[in-house]
C-alpha cells in the first residue's frame, strides 16, 4: 500500500470561464434555463409514474446468497421489509483493492444514510458478484456499512437474461414469502444512486469529461473520471489514513488487468 501525490484536476489549471454580465442579464438567462429544468423535472415525474405501472416477474425467494453468517436466501436479504433495492457490484477475482472496479466503488460510496429508505419499507443492499470473504474485506476497507452479500452462488438465476459480470441495479417487491422483480437498470441508469455527479452538473465546468457538450476551452481532460492515481478515487482518503487494503487476494502474475468500469457517458 503506497501513498502518492494527487494529480491536479484540469479545472485548477484552466483559465476558461463564462462571460461576465450584469445581474439583470444573468437573471434573464437563468430564467430561460429554469423553464427547461422544470420541464425536465416534470418529465422525470412522468417516467417515474410509468415505472410504477410496470408489470413484475416472479423470482425464486430461496435463491442462495452468502452473508456474514453463511448461506442466506434472497428472501432474507429483505430484512423483513416489503421492498429491496440491490446493487450488483462487479468483482475482479483475485485482484487487490486498487484493481477493483472504480465505477462500482463510485456508486457504492454514494449510499450512506439508509433510514430514509427504511422509512418507506425499503432495504438497500449490495449483492457482490464475487466471493464473500475478499469482497467483504473490501467493504470494510472502504468504510461502508450497508448490508453486504455475495450473489455468486445464484448469479445465473438472479440476473437471468442479463450479462453476468456487469453491474446492475435491481428492485424487488415481497409479498409474504413470494418475491417479484419490478425494475432493473444498468449503464448510466445507476446514477440514480449518485449525488456527486448531480452536484458537478450544477457547476460551470460540469463533470469535466470528454463526452460532455461544453464551450471551447472548458476543462474536459478527466478520462477516468472515477479512477486516478492508480486507484478508484474513493480509496484515496482510506490509503492516506493508513487503512489496510489487504483483501487476501493475489494479483495475476503479470499484473495485467482490464477495467470494465460501470461509469461513463
Amino acid at each position: 500500500m503506497t501513498t502518492t501525490s494527487r494529480p491536479a484536476p484540469p479545472a485548477r489549471t484552466s483559465r476558461a470561464r463564462p462571460p461576465v454580465v450584469d445581474r439583470e442579464t444573468f437573471t434573464a438567462e437563468l430564467d430561460r434555463l429554469r423553464r427547461r429544468e422544470k420541464a425536465h423535472t416534470r418529465e422525470g415525474d412522468a417516467v417515474a409514474a410509468a415505472r410504477r405501472r410496470l408489470p413484475a416477474v416472479e423470482v425464486d425467494p430461496d435463491l442462495t446468497l452468502v452473508g456474514p453468517d453463511g448461506d442466506v436466501r434472497l428472501l432474507d436479504v429483505f430484512e423483513g421489509r416489503r421492498q429491496l433495492v440491490a446493487y450488483y457490484l462487479m468483482w475482479h477475482p483475485g485482484q487487490p483493492a486498487a484493481e477493483q472496479c472504480e465505477g462500482c466503488t463510485w456508486v457504492a460510496s454514494q449510499v450512506g444514510e439508509l433510514s430514509y429508505l427504511h422509512s418507506r419499507d425499503i432495504t438497500y443492499a449490495v449483492l457482490c458478484q464475487g466471493p464473500y470473504p475478499e469482497s467483504r474485506r473490501y467493504r470494510d476497507f472502504m468504510g461502508w456499512t450497508m448490508p453486504w452479500y455475495s450473489a455468486e452462488p445464484s448469479l445465473g438465476s438472479l440476473l437471468a437474461g442479463r450479462q453476468v459480470g456487469l453491474f446492475h441495479l435491481v428492485c424487488y417487491l415481497r409479498e409474504g414469502d413470494r418475491v417479484f422483480e419490478t425494475y432493473w437498470t444498468t449503464g448510466r441508469g445507476v446514477e440514480a444512486l449518485d449525488n456527486s455527479y448531480a452536484v458537478m452538473d450544477l457547476t460551470a465546468y460540469g463533470r469535466q469529461e470528454p463526452w460532455e457538450d461544453s464551450p471551447p476551452g472548458w476543462p474536459q481532460g478527466i478520462e477516468g473520471h472515477v479512477r486516478a492515481d492508480g486507484r478508484p478515487i474513493a480509496q484515496w482518503p482510506r490509503v492516506d489514513a493508513g487503512v489496510p487494503d489487504d483483501l487476501g487476494t493475489t494479483a495475476s502474475p503479470d499484473g495485467a488487468h482490464v477495467h470494465h468500469s460501470c461509469a461513463g457517458g
